[in-house]
């Protein structure tokens, strides 16, 4: 487990470093911090990236949902998710980005509502009407709502911040393993996730502040004291993001969400502390900038 853990973390890692510098010079904003002038189109290939990990994710979740009796409409939660990601990325090209936004979330909000009526009218009339559309309206705006938070982070901060978020709540995730591992002796849901330990969050915020500081001091991204108090947050927060996930998955009776990724599990045990934490993020870097 562990070796293929640092074998298929590494490769990870190198290719979503070597993706976002590539999409960081194809737009100019490489080396741009978050106070300086951006560019009039940013994030093309992590939009891109983002955006087809909707895919698996969404057919990871429907298992997951599916095992708790719910039905999934996959014809809708996979398009659906993916095109409330390019709000974010399409927003760029409107005069009022802001605006363009708005009207676009309201949009596929009533759409996804109408057309899953429509959905369960035709599939299964009166049958579960209740959970499968509610199911179907969490696994749209979990994946893609959420996830849409982290092109916002590319679009309006550039490629340092979203390192910076990215590694501080992966990080926290490393932490937590490793102390867990080494000195986790008190539960801290046992409920939930049984091996999650208060000295393993200990050390998420611990590696996470790290991290943070690391990006604040060589990157020029926040003063030192801000980072400190990210990466708190973040190690905080992204030990909750995998806690939801673990709920979702003890409700459905499943370790993982798949075996897709050897090691890890499926692409939801990936990106289930980023999607979760990423609305904070892009609240803190709002703030910072502002």
């Amino acid at each position: 487990m562990l070796k293929y853990r640092l074998i298929f973390g590494a490769l990870m890692i190198a290719a979503f470093i070597g993706l976002c510098v590539a999409d960081g010079f194809l737009d100019g904003t490489l080396s741009s911090s978050i106070t300086e002038p951006k560019l009039p189109v940013k994030g093309t290939i992590l939009c891109v990236l983002v955006t087809l990990l909707a895919i698996p994710a969404q057919i990871e979740l429907a298992g997951l949902i599916e095992n708790t009796g719910a039905k999934i409409f996959k014809t809708l939660t996979i398009p659906a998710s993916m095109i409330l990601v390019l709000g974010w990325y399409s927003r760029q090209f409107f005069g009022n980005p802001l605006e363009f936004h708005l009207y676009h979330t309201i949009s596929c909000t009533a759409a996804i509502i109408l057309i899953l009526f429509v959905l369960q009218a035709l599939k299964f009339a009166n049958e579960g009407t209740i959970a499968n559309c509610s199911a179907n309206l969490f696994a749209c705006f979990y994946l893609g709502f959420l996830s849409g938070f982290v092109v916002g982070i590319r679009v309006d901060f550039g490629v340092w911040p979203l390192f910076m978020f990215i590694f501080t709540v992966k990080c926290s995730d490393i932490g937590a393993y490793t102390l867990g591992k080494l000195f986790g002796k008190h539960k801290m849901s046992p409920n939930i996730s049984p091996s999650k330990t208060w000295e393993g969050l200990g050390g998420a915020v611990l590696f996470a502040v790290i991290a943070a500081v690391l990006f604040a001091r060589f990157c020029g991204i926040m003063p030192i004291v801000s980072a400190v108090v990210f990466g708190a947050i973040f190690g905080v927060c992204g030990q909750l993001g995998d806690l939801a996930e673990s709920m979702i998955k003890r409700d459905a009776q499943q370790k993982d969400s798949s075996s897709s990724v050897p090691g890890f599990g499926g692409i939801l045990d990936i990106i289930d502390s980023p999607i979760a934490t990423a609305p904070i993020a892009y609240l803190f870097l709002t703030m910072m900038v502002n």
